[in-house]
């Protein structure tokens, strides 16, 4: 079963393919992209080791040719000097303009790779191949791509480059460690709350059984949270509007990221997890919403077995204040101030730009105070 998702962007639209044993026949969807049958893959180490060959082979059996860079897992790879290495790396492969460049890996290569195809010659079109869960249902999609900065912050130095194609195959999933697959559905759940409250209602009841394997309800996950980000990039591809939904739990999540150093201590979804119980209990103390909302919130990701609140995260963190301090480093920063994404109610997100921070503070001070 493959099902498709449109995103409609006229003369840059693309197709995302969702299904199973998608890597065995990747040449199918790609050679009618191409010019030549040659392209170029950069993947990570832990990515080539369980995939790569296999990807390789579903490129050869349609007669594409293939050669490919394998960086470091990890998101310290989203980089610099990475990014240097792997533009040079296609620069001495003679990637041309015409050609295609392949981001196979989570949402670190997928965005690298993609920053790099944009710049490469002024632009090469790129296919993004996502092998982790918050890959195919969150970065692949809306061609964001991006390195962080180390002294500034996550995703700061990017460009809009949108895919040719998106190919998810859920397959790849099977071989995730538990923590990388919960780490994924940090971002399916906030699809959920920020615009459909059945599909919050609808994972409330099956996402365990897709944490356990099942694959058609993963199928099912992957494309709702697909077509809902397609059908928001189509109104608003550069997010000067509603575009900026797609960010609740954001602001929190890449502040904790700078503050745990851009390291395993919190992986990214499980930030995004987390910052949208943040943003949900903001949201109630505001008036927003009852706290019915965030401690539903609470008690799903606690069925599920994932990061919930600032307590799972190991080590130190700083007070509220510096914290607060690390947010406004953030993208969503607007004539110097922060954005929040916040609900009325499940599955009814807004933006906010005039949050009261000193609110935000406490907010912040009561959930490290948790962690005493």
């Amino acid at each position: 079963m493959i099902e498709t998702v449109h995103v409609g962007l006229g003369d840059r639209a693309y197709d995302i393919q969702i299904g199973e044993g998608l890597l065995a026949c990747a040449g199918e969807f790609i050679l009618p992209l191409l010019k030549r049958p040659k392209v170029a893959i950069i993947t990570d180490e832990t990515v080539s080791d369980l995939h790569l060959r296999t990807l390789q082979q579903g490129l050869k059996a349609s007669g594409i040719e293939s050669n490919a860079l394998a960086l470091p897992a990890g998101e310290a790879t989203k980089s610099w000097p990475y990014f240097e290495q792997s533009v040079e790396w296609l620069l001495a492969e003679k990637i041309e303009r015409n050609d295609v460049v392949i981001a196979f890996g989570g949402g670190v290569i997928g965005d690298l790779a993609g920053f790099a195809a944009a710049v490469l010659r002024r632009g090469v079109r790129f296919v993004q191949i996502p092998t982790s869960l918050l890959a195919q249902v969150d970065s692949s999609v809306g061609g964001k791509t991006a390195i962080n900065s180390k002294a500034a912050g996550k995703n700061l130095i990017g460009i809009f480059h949108q895919p040719s194609l998106v190919l998810a195959d859920v397959s790849i999933l099977q071989t995730l460690t538990p923590r990388d697959f919960l780490a994924g559905y940090g971002e399916v759940v906030k699809y959920g709350l920020l615009g459909d409250a059945n599909f919050f209602e609808w994972l409330e009841e099956n996402a365990p059984d897709m944490a356990a394997g099942n694959v058609e309800k993963r199928i099912y996950a992957v494309k709702r949270s697909c077509q809902m980000k397609a059908d928001i990039v189509a109104r608003d591809e550069t997010e000067q509007g509603d575009r900026a939904l797609l960010n609740l739990g954001h602001t929190f999540c890449h502040a904790l990221e700078a503050a745990t150093g851009f390291s395993d201590r919190l992986l990214h979804g499980e930030g995004v997890a987390i910052g949208c119980g943040l943003a949900l209990e903001l949201s109630a103390r505001l008036g927003l919403c009852s706290q019915e909302s965030p401690s539903r919130l609470q008690a799903h990701l606690a069925r599920m077995g994932t990061k919930r609140d600032l307590r799972d995260i190991e080590g130190d963190l700083p007070d509220a204040a510096a914290l607060l301090a690390l947010m406004g480093q953030d993208k969503k920063v607007k004539d110097g101030k922060l954005r929040f994404i916040l609900v009325n109610e499940i599955g009814d997100a807004f933006v906010a730009e005039d949050v009261d921070l000193t609110l935000v503070t406490e907010v912040l001070q009561d959930a490290l105070a948790l962690r005493a």
